[in-house]
Formats: C-alpha cells, structure tokens, sequence
C-alpha cells in the first residue's frame, strides 16, 4: 500500500470537516473539550498551518529560488490568521485543499532522507515519515475538532461519516 490513498483520503474528510464546521453558529468556533486553548478555531487553523508547514519541510530548499522562499515565507505567515466566523473556515478549506495538493504531490517524489534546522541541529526525517506525520496529524485533530463540538452540544458532525471505509464507497470501491 502507498501513501496516496491515505493523503487523497486526509484531503477528503478535511474538506468535508471544514464544511461542515462552515455550516455551524459561529459561537461554535469557541468550542474546546478540555484544554480552552485548543478551541475549533485555534485547530482549525493549525491543521490547515501544519499541512502547509510540512508541505514547506519536503521542499528541496537548496533549489528554491529567492522569490518562491519568500512566496513561502509568506503562505507560512498566512496560516496563522484564525477564522472570526465559521464562513470563514470555508477560506481556509480552499487553502488547506492547496496544502494538502503539496502534500499529496510529495507522496510521488521517490523517499529521500530530509534535512531541517531546528535549535539544536540538523535533523534528518525520511520523506515518508513526514508524510505519514502529516496524515495522523490531520486525523488526530479532526477528531479533537469534534470532541470539542460535541462537548459543547454541537453534535452534527459524526466522524464515522468521513473515515476511510466512507471515502472508500465515495470513490466507488
């Protein structure tokens, strides 16, 4: 099995998510679980500024020219703008859609050992660890999204409706 399924998979259920979260009052963007940091908004914004930041980290940057470094620089900068109404979310989705087309993109380079600069050093991550982090990551914050809905009475969403056995009959197989 390939990454492609798995990436054409998170790209769904993230846009299915996202309108559905788009749907809502807006007070439900001030839902949380547990923790009143991580409300719908704050993660909202996070997968969609994660998907784009690992889209960034597979980049060979020793081949990025100066304009497309800055163009990234840029789209990272952006991704920490949080949405004020949950029609927003809907902006944000056409965004996240583009990150995850990186993504999905990167699953097709052949695994590769990547290098990224952190406080204490260098790092190295195989390609195929990225993108599997990125894949987790997504679902794993799906899930507290609606958590944190359904803590506050916003039952709607049901992740059953967008798990791999619903895109799978989507896609007709």
């Amino acid at each position: 099995m390939n990454a492609e399924k798995l990436l054409k998979h998170m790209a769904w259920a993230n846009q299915a998510i996202y309108r559905q979260i788009a749907q809502l009052p807006d007070s439900a963007l001030d839902a949380y679980a547990v923790n009143p940091n991580w409300h719908v908004r704050e993660i909202v914004r996070h997968i969609w500024s994660s998907a784009t930041w690992y889209g960034y980290g597979l980049l060979d940057k020793n081949s990025l020219s100066e304009s497309d470094e800055k163009a990234w620089q840029e789209k990272l900068k952006e991704t920490q703008t949080h949405p004020q109404k949950t029609s927003d979310v809907l902006a944000i989705a056409k965004k996240l859609a583009i990150a995850d087309a990186v993504l999905f993109e990167s699953a097709l380079v052949p695994e590769a050992m990547i290098a990224r600069k952190t406080a204490d050093g260098i790092v190295m991550r195989a390609r195929s660890t990225i993108i599997s982090q990125a894949v987790h990551h997504a679902t794993e914050h799906r899930a507290q999204i609606v958590s944190a809905l359904e803590a506050k009475g916003f039952t709607t969403i049901n992740l059953d409706d967008y798990d791999l056995w619903a895109y799978s009959s989507t896609i007709g197989e």
